[in-house]
């Protein structure tokens, strides 16, 4: 992940590659906003005017580059755009700042340095910068060619005054320098490092998800738990496909038993002596999703490798408790398992006996995700946490919905549904609140088990939550996140949102839990 410092430093004095600085969108043309008025200086007090020419408006996210004046210790001006301006002189909305920082650093790849001067005068704009900024610092080149990477990395290595060039346009920004910013300032340095943590997190889902199906697995993705509790004094435990058949799991066992790669059920926890609460995180893992006899058509398998993004939010979100300290026990429960047609598979018209000993008639294989789901929540459930909140992708009709951006929020407690949803949006996930209509509860009753994995096809997002909810135990607290849109981007990148894989929900879990430790939810 790129360096992070902060710095009291002008964006005119500061030596590096290049300066960001924020542009407004004023009632005469773009508008220089806090933060970059040495620039404006240097640039003898036309640099908005000269952006204008350059086609700039001000508009949230717009790039313009343009070489530095004499003066300024960087080569390169970047002006990002932040939309309209705040009345008076309140603060921007630390999701604009967010997504500028974003953008700018996504436009600076290959850049060993850049200052970013933007308006960050509070805390919470402060920390926004940081975490835009390294978010949207990102690369996954994990699979690329050696000799492809040294080709790239001989060109462009020097610019003006031989600090660094263009250099390896696939490598993130080196190093995020935040001006205006006080190094020794505690609280300033506490967002800092809190920034980076989520920023090393949300990454770390990404990597995992953006890993091809060949490359993580069952086996090996539990391995990576292992290595990461070592590292950071967490509980893990992994059930093996032994442990899962003496234990039960019919769920997990079933989607897994066709592939060749079995699967496991991760429990890694994360306690704080001082904590009063516990929250239950709960992962949909499929590593990859074929449909399994039930194949999905052609068009439809190319991006399965995501199926295993809760997982990875989850995972993700309980080390970044661990490392943030936060008050509060984080238990995280990582369903994982590879869901491939074979001669050993589970077929349409099976029946399987749950961990919780209810038995589901598998009308579809390709409604697997509950299914792992259900057994672990069970699981979850047994040791009476506070809440628990699982994440998924779980449905298309939820990306029907809700479109590629938003997640779906459903829950049996209205109350924490709200705390969820009010959690997502105060770290800039979008999500929306759905209902759990108990008439589509029908659709899923069986002739021959206690309810089906299939119902209604209309509402089929509400109808999977559905089916969860019966595996909640009763007068638990429980929310589902349905992330199956955000989880993995498409199309081009955006703001500090790369393309592939996102790391979706891993901050509103983080939020959740800093919640949770300060009294404010449950």
């Amino acid at each position: 992940m790129s360096a992070l410092t902060l710095s009291s430093s002008s964006a005119a004095t500061l030596r590096a590659d290049a300066v960001v600085i924020g542009v407004a969108k004023g009632p005469d043309g773009p508008a220089v906003a806090p933060g970059g008025e040495p620039l404006d200086q240097a640039f003898g007090g036309s640099l908005a005017g000269v952006l204008e020419t350059l086609g700039a408006s001000g508009g949230e996210g717009e790039v313009t580059k343009l070489p530095a004046p004499d003066g300024v210790k960087a080569d390169l001006v970047l002006a990002v755009g932040l939309g309209d301006a705040p009345e008076g002189d309140g603060p921007y909305d630390p999701e604009v700042l967010r997504r500028a920082a974003g953008a700018a650093a996504r436009a600076l790849a290959g850049r060993k340095k850049a200052g970013f001067a933007l308006p960050a005068g509070d805390e919470a704009s402060l920390a926004a910068v940081c975490e835009g900024a390294l978010l949207g610092a990102y690369s996954f080149t994990e699979y690329r060619g050696k000799e492809d990477k040294n080709a790239r990395n001989a060109k462009g290595k020097k610019g003006k005054d031989g600090k660094g060039g263009g250099g390896d346009k696939s490598a993130p920004l080196a190093e995020v320098t935040v001006l205006g910013a006080k190094s020794r300032d505690k609280a300033h340095k506490a967002a800092a490092e809190r920034a980076e943590v989520l920023a090393a997190e949300v990454n770390r889902a990404r990597d995992l998800v953006n890993t091809p199906s060949n490359g993580l697995f069952p086996k090996s993705f539990a391995a990576a738990v292992q290595s990461a509790a070592k590292e950071h004094g967490l509980t893990v435990e992994v059930l093996d496909e032994k442990a899962l058949a003496k234990g039960g799991y019919g769920g997990i066992l079933g989607v897994g038993q066709g592939s060749a790669n079995p699967p496991r059920l991760v429990r890694l926890s994360y306690t704080h002596s001082k904590a009063k609460k516990t929250l239950a995180l709960v992962g949909k893992g499929i590593t990859y999703d074929s449909g399994g006899i039930s194949l999905k058509p052609a068009g439809h398998n190319e991006t399965m490798k995501c199926d295993m993004s809760g997982a990875a939010a989850v995972f993700a979100a309980v080390v970044a408790a661990a490392r943030l300290g936060l008050r509060v026990n984080v238990t995280g429960w990582l369903a994982l398992a590879e869901n491939m047609p074979s001669g050993t598979a589970t077929r349409p018209g099976d029946v399987l006996t749950m961990y919780s000993g209810k038995t589901v008639e598998v009308l579809n294989t390709d409604a697997e995700g509950r299914l792992v789901l259900a057994d672990a929540l069970t699981r979850a459930c047994e040791e009476k946490p506070d809440a628990v909140v699982d994440v998924a992708t779980l449905t298309g009709a939820m990306m029907l919905a809700l479109g590629g951006r938003t997640f779906g929020v459903m829950a049996n407690d209205d109350a924490f549904r709200t705390a969820v949803h009010d959690s997502a949006t105060e770290v800039g996930e979008p999500s929306w609140p759905m209902p759990l209509p108990g008439h589509l509860r029908k659709g899923m009753d069986s002739p021959i088990a206690d309810i089906a994995n299939m119902g209604e096809r209309m509402g089929g997002g509400l109808v999977a939550g559905l089916f969860l909810k019966e595996f909640v135990a009763e007068g638990t607290t429980w929310a589902h996140l349905d992330i199956a849109g955000p989880a993995f981007n498409e199309s081009g990148p955006f703001g500090y949102t790369p393309k592939g894989g996102t790391g979706s929900a891993v901050r509103t879990l983080v939020r959740l839990a800093e919640r949770a430790a300060a009294g404010d939810v449950l």
